[in-house]
């Protein structure tokens, strides 16, 4: 079990990176998704996974699941929402006032090398 969930956790993380790479808006943010995505999993699974046990200490449980990672997660969820939601809209303004969805626009080409210029 525990290598399944690194393993979605790892999956998801590359996803996300290689997402965030790409030139166009959409796929960045996509790949931001994957990458909170991953993020949970991970603080979830930090707490240990258990079954059937109850995540509030009373005093007939035997045994119960930390409730701090699901808090976590919790926040996280509500976090990236939010998040995502800005990063849609920042992109859609962008795309409409510049009429293309590439990330990578605007940046300044670096000046040639001085020996490039003597040379040519």
């Amino acid at each position: 079990m525990e290598i399944l969930v690194a393993s979605a956790i790892g999956v998801l993380s590359a996803a996300g990176i290689y997402l965030i790479l790409r030139g166009r808006s959409f796929p960045v943010i996509i790949g931001m998704t994957f990458l909170s995505y991953g993020v949970n999993v991970f603080l979830f699974a930090m707490g240990r996974l258990s079954v059937d046990r109850p995540p509030i200490i009373t005093s007939d449980a035997a045994e119960y699941t930390d409730p701090l990672p699901q808090a976590l997660v919790l926040t996280a969820i509500v976090i990236s929402f939010g998040m995502t939601a800005l990063i849609v809209v920042l992109a859609l303004r962008g795309f409409l006032e510049t009429g293309s969805d590439r990330v990578d626009e605007g940046i300044p080409k670096l000046p040639e090398p001085a020996e490039e210029r003597l040379t040519s």
